[in-house]
Formats: structure tokens, C-alpha cells, sequence
């Protein structure tokens, strides 16, 4: 047997503990996977989560603002110039001023995100004067987006941080955290803004997410022609607007020689607050018509509302000529839709949430040849007559003789606090309806300016679908 000497065995237990704690490092290393030992305690932090794009920025979606990476330093930044934020680019303020964004898409395989707590990024105000700027992390599908936002002063810096996990106030989640379609920087409030953003990390491990039993997701908007199961952008092959479109989505049993109800969707104004309300204006948000059939049945079209003094989609507003053209261009693609997809002109329903719930009496009843076209409607939290923009409610009580259909279903409408089927806010719109009409007034639960809840089995959205198959008999 032979022995050691006390230096000897000094050494030897020298390399047994160096060679442990490399072992335990590399195993420690291995078990996080992407994660790195972080700050703040040892709390999990992912790598950057723009490390897939490149550096002349191509892949991202700018809107209203110049973008590019810095990469000469010893980490990436993201340079965000706005030379100046008018109106045209969106949304209205009380203020005047309008909205500017960078979207940055996902890698090809997406982001591990399920087990994140947060996204978050440090922001810093490289302008001369104060400007407000919003993270975002965007949901797929139109469900909605988390966001968290700060005003800064020239020179001052924030983290922001998007908590993925975020609820609605019935405990509904906002976005499932593994479908996550960009994540957005956004400036608004302000004359002029550059910003520099640093640090784009998911922080934080919570337990893997788990989908709600019976959420549906709704299909993404497509390039290409209609086809079953599939929702597709969809112009009027004679439009003199390239750029005006909405989706057409064919149910997955779509037959040629067969006849379908239809469901038209308005959707809302666009709108943005990192703690009240995404919504981008256009018709690829919709989601309302998907719910209400669970995909299979119908034929869903979303609608944009129409500006034919730019050529564009009306984000904002009802659209050129007071909505008008929007009115137009609706009976145009019904016309279309029964005349070369299928779409049964007896059994048609409008539907909308926000801006397009107030737009189903607004637009929908505009003139006596939109408005025979209705079988029913379904509205989300507005209706005609809420004295928003256009939408006064003594003009609403001249539109609403025309209504010739079934029924009228509302989604939390009423004038109670707590949406349970009053009617205090509509009842002159009521008395001046045919008395033959059916009202239905249902309170969704949600809590919030959105309509997740139409992707669930709540029970006013089952109740919404019980509606609906009733009235196509």
C-alpha cells in the first residue's frame, strides 16, 4: 500500500476540490440551459433577445421612427430616432401628438418564454425633451399585449419590464407567454424623441405555462388565396386602394356549391396603455367572429374601415366622409362574399368591438342598403349613440328604424357599473328600434377593455354561441 506525506495529500485534496467545483459549475450550467447566473440575487437571466437579428436591422418593423443597432460598444443598442410624431401616424391624443414604434420579430424557433417571469429593457431618453416610451410584449392572435411604460427626461434612463404572467381582473392571462408575436418599443407624447435601448433580457423562472382549458386561438392572417380552414388577406380585385384590405377566413368544411352564414367584424380604434388597452385599429386584430363559431360553419370577414383621401386603412376614427366610403366599401365585400365565396345573403350578422360595436349602428344602419343586409348584430362595449367622434346619440335614434333584423346581442354594454344587463345607456335607441327585436345584454366577467373573453366557454360567451345558432334557423 502506498502512503501520502501530509504535503502530498494537501495536494491531492487541492485537485479533488478544484476538479469538484468544476463539475458542479458545469452541471450547474447545463441545468440552466440559456439562463446565466444573474444579478439580484442569482435570479435566471436569458440571453439577449435580439441576438438572431442582424445588425442592419431589415427583419424589423419600424413605424413613424429611423432604428438601427449599435454594435461598436461592448454590448448591443438599439437607436431609435423620431424626427417628428404627428398625428397621421395613428391615433389622436388629447394632446395632438401621435405614435412611433419598433417591432422586433421573433427567431424562427420562437422564444422560450414559458417559464419567464418578465421581458424588460433599459431605456434611455437621448433627446432634448421629455417623451413617454412603452415596452411591449405582443400576444399572436389579436389576443392583447403586456406593457409597462415611463416618462422620461432628456438624459434619464428606466428598466421597463413586461410581466408575462400578467391577468385581466377576473384572473384571465393576457397572452400566453410561447406564442409571442414581437416584442415593440414604442414613443408617444412627444414633439421629437431618441431613445437608446440596452439589455432586451427575459428575467426570472415561474412555474411552465399552462394553457386555460378551452382557449381557442384564432388563425394569423395569411398571404394567398381563400382556401378552407385557412384566414387570408382579402382585397376587392376592382379597388383602386392596394392598401385597403381586410381577412377572409373560409370555415374547414368550405364547400363551393354549399350556402354560409356570415359574420362581418369591425374592429377598435387603435389605441394604446401599457396598463388599460392594446389595440392596433386593424382588421387582422379581430378575433370576435372566430369565437362566436369556434371556427367551423361560417364564413368571418373582417372589415377595415376605409380613407379614400389617403388610400389607407383607417386606424383611427370611421373613415373618409364621415364613414361613408367605409359604408360602401362594407356592401361592396358582402356582395363579393355571397357572390363568389359562398356567403348566404339571409343570414348575414355584424359584430364589433369598441369603436366597431359603435360602428354596427353607425356604419351598419348608415343608409337603407346597408342596413337591409343584417340579420342581427353583436356589439362589445359601445353601441351607436355613445357620443364618440361622430356617434351622437340623437342621430343614432334616426338610424335605428332602420334595422330590420332579429336581434341585437350586447357584450358588457349596459349602464350599470358592473355590466349585469341594464339598459340605462340604450333604451332611447330600444324605444326607436323595431319592437319585434329581440335585445340580449350579457356582462363577460373580464374586467377590461379587450375580448379575450370571446376566446373561452365563460358563460356569456356560450350563451353569445347559443345566439347565434338560433338565429340561423
Amino acid at each position: 500500500m502506498t502512503f501520502l506525506s501530509p504535503i502530498e495529500m494537501g495536494r491531492y485534496r487541492s485537485i479533488e476540490t478544484l476538479w469538484f467545483t468544476i463539475g458542479f459549475l458545469c452541471l450547474g450550467l447545463i441545468g440552466m440551459g440559456a439562463d446565466a447566473l444573474a444579478e439580484d440575487g442569482g435570479t435566471p437571466v436569458r440571453a439577449e433577445l435580439w441576438t438572431h437579428l442582424s445588425s442592419d436591422a431589415k427583419a424589423i418593423n419600424v413605424r413613424g421612427m429611423s432604428a438601427h443597432f449599435d454594435d461598436s460598444g461592448d454590448r448591443r443598442v438599439l437607436r431609435l430616432e423620431v424626427p417628428e410624431l404627428n398625428v397621421a401616424l395613428g391615433e389622436i391624443h388629447s394632446s395632438g401628438r401621435g405614435i412611433a414604434w419598433v417591432g422586433l420579430p421573433p427567431p424562427a424557433e420562437g422564444w422560450d418564454l414559458g417559464s419567464a417571469e418578465c421581458v424588460q429593457a433599459r431605456v434611455q431618453n437621448a433627446g432634448a425633451t421629455p417623451a413617454e416610451v412603452t415596452l411591449w410584449v405582443v400576444g399572436s392572435n389579436g389576443w392583447t399585449a403586456v406593457g409597462d411604460s415611463s416618462v422620461l427626461k432628456p438624459s434619464e434612463s428606466t428598466t421597463l419590464r413586461c410581466l408575462l404572467r400578467e391577468t385581466f381582473p377576473d384572473g384571465t392571462p393576457k397572452i400566453d407567454p410561447i406564442r409571442i408575436k414581437e416584442i415593440r418599443v414604442m414613443v408617444q407624447r412627444a414633439d421629437t424623441a431618441a431613445m437608446v435601448v440596452s439589455d432586451m433580457i427575459a428575467t426570472g423562472t415561474v412555474e411552465p405555462w399552462v394553457r386555460p382549458t378551452g382557449r381557442i386561438d384564432v388563425p394569423d392572417m395569411v398571404e394567398g388565396s381563400p382556401a378552407p380552414g385557412r384566414r387570408v388577406r382579402y382585397r376587392l380585385s376592382d379597388d383602386p386602394d392596394a392598401e385597403i384590405y381586410g381577412t377572409l377566413y373560409l370555415p374547414p368544411d368550405w364547400n363551393p356549391n354549399k350556402r354560409y352564414p356570415v359574420i362581418a367584424e369591425f374592429p377598435g380604434n387603435i389605441f394604446f396603455h401599457a396598463k388599460a388597452c392594446w389595440s392596433t385599429g386593424r382588421p387582422e386584430q379581430c378575433q370576435m367572429g372566430y369565437g362566436i363559431t369556434l371556427g367551423t360553419d361560417a364564413i368571418w370577414v373582417s372589415l377595415p374601415f376605409v380613407d379614400r383621401e389617403t388610400g389607407q386603412i383607417a386606424e383611427a376614427g370611421f373613415g373618409s366622409r364621415e364613414g361613408d366610403d367605409t359604408a360602401a366599401y362594407t356592401v361592396r365585400v358582402i356582395d363579393d362574399i355571397c357572390a363568389n365565396w359562398g356567403g348566404d345573403r339571409d343570414n348575414l350578422i355584424l359584430c364589433g368591438f369598441s369603436r366597431g360595436a359603435i360602428a354596427c349602428g353607425y356604419i351598419g344602419l348608415r343608409n337603407d342598403t346597408i342596413a337591409g343586409l343584417w340579420k342581427g348584430f353583436v356589439a362589445c362595449q359601445h353601441y351607436d349613440g355613445s357620443n364618440w367622434r361622430q356617434s351622437r346619440m340623437e342621430d343614432a335614434i334616426e338610424r335605428a328604424p332602420r334595422f330590420r333584423g332579429r336581434a341585437i346581442f350586447q357584450v358588457d354594454n349596459s349602464g350599470s357599473a358592473d355590466n349585469t344587463g341594464g339598459t340605462a345607456n340604450y333604451e332611447q335607441l330600444m324605444a326607436h328600434t323595431d319592437p319585434a327585436v329581440k335585445w340580449t345584454w350579457v356582462s363577460s366577467g373580464l374586467g377590461s377593455h379587450a375580448t379575450a373573453m370571446f376566446l373561452d366557454d365563460r358563460p356569456s360567451t356560450q350563451q353569445l354561441r347559443q345566439w347565434f345558432d338560433g338565429l340561423q334557423r
